[in-house]
């Protein structure tokens, strides 16, 4: 046992808390990763998008892995903005209107925004109106995304940024040598808080950016059967 063990009795336990929450947290990005890469192949596959599909680093930090995928989000981010952009300056304002209005049938939206994509691309999918409608309409973009991006740009300014996402191979004295520099019962508690804060919001924020993935690749995997 470690002197600073004697010394400060739960801190086996607390490291213990610490790897745990650690690996929750790299399950929560692996799974932002998936289905970020999930979303960019159904943009490039029927709305002309060339995004760039991501992979986590496994030789980086925590903060290096958020930055990856917050480029990654930020490019989609463009990518439908501009899509918005080519609608508005393809329609007439009020079909433009009409598919932002949520009292408009969707068909009907989805025809007018199949139009514009058959002007732009040329040959285009029989999903890419119905894919365009999903994420103008909904709140992915605008809300989810957002969102997620501000919680990982949080995480990698904290205290967990600089850890590597590798640090579990090596030991509960590395991980805590790589979080703290130190053993104190204070900083533990400190570092202890720190995960649990950030990863309580990022886990539900995850869950609303995977379901709102889920719900557009399931429409476009059912318009393909």
């Amino acid at each position: 046992m470690a002197l600073s063990d004697l010394l400060y009795p739960e801190n086996p336990r607390r490291r213990q808390e610490l790897i745990h929450l650690h690996r929750e947290l790299l399950d929560c990005m692996s799974m932002n990763f998936h289905a970020t890469n999930e979303l960019a192949g159904v943009l490039n596959a029927h709305l002309g998008c060339t995004i760039t599909h991501i992979k986590m680093r496994e030789s980086s930090t925590v903060k290096e892995n958020c930055d990856i995928i917050i480029r990654a989000m930020r490019e989609i981010q463009c990518q439908v903005q501009k899509i918005d952009g080519d609608m508005k300056e393809k329609l007439e304002p009020v079909l433009y209107q009409k598919l932002y209005d949520i009292k408009e049938p969707e068909l009907e939206k989805i025809a007018i925004a199949h139009k514009v994509f058959s002007i732009v691309l040329g040959e285009v999918t029989s999903t890419a109106g119905m894919v365009a409608v999903k994420l103008l309409s909904s709140n992915l973009i605008t809300i989810t995304v957002c969102k997620l991006i501000s919680l990982l740009a949080q995480i990698g300014a904290s205290v967990l940024g600089g850890i590597s996402i590798t640090i579990l191979g090596l030991g509960m004295e590395m991980i805590l040598h790589a979080i703290l520099g130190a053993v104190e019962r204070n900083q533990l508690l400190e570092a202890v808080r720190s995960y649990e804060e950030h990863l309580a919001e990022f886990k539900e924020a995850s869950e609303k950016y995977q379901r709102a993935i889920n719900e557009v690749t399931s429409l476009v995997r059912h318009q393909v059967q």
